[in-house]
């Protein structure tokens, strides 16, 4: 049994997007809950596993799994009909765990610095800026519609999302690419489930 819990409106909904485009959400049982929120809303909810009171988090027959970036590999695997996931052994593999570890490690730092206003020599050194993330994606993004070229992976998933969240950065390129991602039937079932709902 895998269990995801998921507060509308968080980082969860691209879970739930996921699920969508995998063809598993007769397979996942989506439990809601509450969160603290960064405007003081919400709680803690205390049917939620996650150490941290967070979402997401999937329970899979009692392995907890969480962080987004694990999470999405986790299930794009464990579903692999859906061609969402770039198998062992093919060549774009380290192309896509590439991009799944770059989104953990520099684009949500860097991305949540912008959002705090936070801004030192040492961070751009370690993290990146958000202009350099920008600059990657577009330049990665201008002769191919996806990440890893014609094919839509759970990468692009997890990668656009931000900017779906926050509002397209306004570089043609990305902004391209956010609508490309924005209008699968992930992106669209993950919107009208929140909207039904409440967080």
């Amino acid at each position: 049994m895998i269990t995801l819990f998921h507060s509308p409106r968080s980082r969860s909904t691209r879970i739930v997007a996921l699920l969508k485009d995998l063809d598993a959400l007769d397979d996942v049982t989506i439990e809601v809950v509450s969160i603290p929120r960064m405007d003081g809303s919400g709680r803690r909810d205390p049917r939620n596993p996650h150490p941290d009171g967070k979402v997401p988090l999937i329970d899979h027959d009692g392995v907890l799994v969480r962080e987004s970036s694990a999470i999405i590999q986790y299930l794009a695997e464990l579903f692999p009909k859906a061609g969402l996931a770039i198998p062992a052994g093919h060549p774009q593999r380290g192309a896509y765990l590439g991009w799944l570890a770059w989104y953990a490690g520099v684009v949500e730092p860097v991305l949540t610095f912008e959002a705090v206003g936070i801004d030192h020599p040492a961070l751009a050194r370690t993290f990146r800026t958000g202009a350099e993330v920008k600059a990657r994606l577009a330049e990665t993004l201008r002769d191919k519609p996806y990440l890893l070229g014609d094919r839509f992976t759970a990468a692009d998933l997890l990668l656009h999302s931000p900017y779906a969240w926050f509002g397209k950065p306004g570089v043609p390129e990305i902004d391209a690419w956010v609508d490309r991602c924005m209008d699968r039937p992930g992106a669209r079932f993950a919107a009208e489930f929140d909207a039904q709902h409440p967080a």
